[in-house]
């Protein structure tokens, strides 16, 4: 069959067949940062990697019910599967951080190596089918140790001085999502009886998972990274749980980051991308990047989280949205990195406007199989 592209305003390209009538997934450019501290065009270009962060909506959670708004022929597990990975080869990352990954055994590990991905892979506690994985080029980078991050530990360690306290009446600034967008988000829990929200345990409990991966570059100095995919609980009247979350996985990364740096004497940077459920300002991402909450809650010196920048924000701003239905549209996904370490973006994946078509009505649809964006950046070792 032959293919044919052609261009779309804003240095969109899409590719259509000639006999189909439906558009086919968009293929994004990255973008060179420019003129700024990020990069120097007078320094020889270095060693760079891409890295990339997708929610590509879990199959378990299409239901024409809840994307009403989403063309029927766009849900279908045939037609969804195939588009996420034509994106997913479209992007040409040497790492993928992707959240929701169901049908993993059955589908995405095996056409991933066929794209020269190896993998490593979590999936959610209790009866969920979804997790998270890291994907990853062997030719760009050796795995040399990973960990999984189950958010229910959280349960097991409540009491315990060193687990983050819940405080129900710490609202965060989530809570200013127009009611209208819980509805959105909610589709994505099938589990209608939470159990007791005034038992910490109970609250605690949200089936939540994470996996954070050392890797040596294959670069000429042979660095090694850290690079964690995560995803964490969706309610944003939970915020307190978020923020439970949230310390737990800098508390890993920390400890993982002293085991890797004994065993290879070295000091990794990190990266860590997801769906963190929270949008820029909010508790959470004001925890991710300085450590504080929105009451201006400071960790002990001997507690300091893992200093952290979002790409976007880093490079100029966050993007308009990364997740977007008639109910709710903003931003929802990041890529964080240590911005003290030896790598700095040196280029990011373009985001479409809110008034772009492709994004019109809102997702999924015939140009993005999830209602979620993949959002990405190419790093340089310096």
């Amino acid at each position: 069959m032959l293919k044919c592209c052609f261009l779309l305003p804003r240095s969109r390209v899409a590719c259509c067949s000639k006999m189909s009538t439906a558009p086919e997934p968009l293929c994004r450019k990255f973008v060179p940062v420019q003129q700024s501290e990020i990069t120097s065009m007078s320094r020889p270009a270095g060693f760079k990697f891409r890295l990339v962060s997708y929610n590509i909506l879990a199959q378990a959670y299409v239901k024409s019910a809840f994307f009403p708004h989403s063309p029927a022929p766009c849900l279908k597990w045939k037609a969804r599967s195939q588009a996420v990975l034509n994106i997913l080869k479209s992007l040409e990352a040497d790492f993928l951080c992707l959240q929701e990954v169901d049908e993993y055994d059955t589908f995405y590990k095996k056409n991933m190596e066929i794209l020269g991905y190896a993998s490593c892979y979590i999936q959610r506690s209790g009866k969920k089918r979804d997790g998270c994985g890291i994907f990853y080029r062997p030719n760009s980078a050796e795995l040399v140790i990973e960990e999984r991050i189950e958010y229910n530990d959280l349960v097991d360690s409540f009491g315990d001085e060193k687990t983050p306290s819940l405080d129900k009446e710490d609202k965060s600034l989530a809570g200013d999502i127009e009611d209208e967008s819980k509805t959105s988000l909610e589709q994505k829990d099938p589990q209608v009886d939470r159990g007791n929200p005034n038992d910490p345990r109970v609250r605690l409990k949200r089936d939540c998972v994470g996996i954070m991966a050392a890797f040596r570059l294959n670069s000429p100095s042979s660095n090694h990274i850290i690079i964690a995919s995560t995803h964490l609980y969706w309610d944003p009247d939970w915020a307190d749980v978020k923020i439970a979350q949230a310390k737990y996985l800098l508390s890993r990364l920390a400890k993982f980051k002293k085991l890797v740096s004994n065993k290879f004497d070295c000091t990794p940077p990190i990266i860590v991308a997801g769906d963190f459920n929270s949008i820029p300002g909010d508790q959470v991402y004001q925890y991710l990047i300085s450590g504080t909450t929105s009451l201006g809650q400071e960790m002990a010196d001997d507690e300091l989280p893992i200093p952290l920048s979002s790409v976007y924000g880093f490079i100029g701003g966050e993007p308009e949205f990364t997740n977007c239905t008639p109910g709710f549209t903003g931003t929802l996904d990041y890529i964080l990195f240590t911005p003290a370490g030896d790598v700095k973006p040196c280029s990011y994946l373009e985001l479409p406007a809110v008034d772009s078509r492709d994004v019109d009505g809102g997702l999924p649809n015939y140009y993005h199989p999830s209602d979620h964006l993949p959002i990405g950046a190419e790093f340089e070792v310096v």
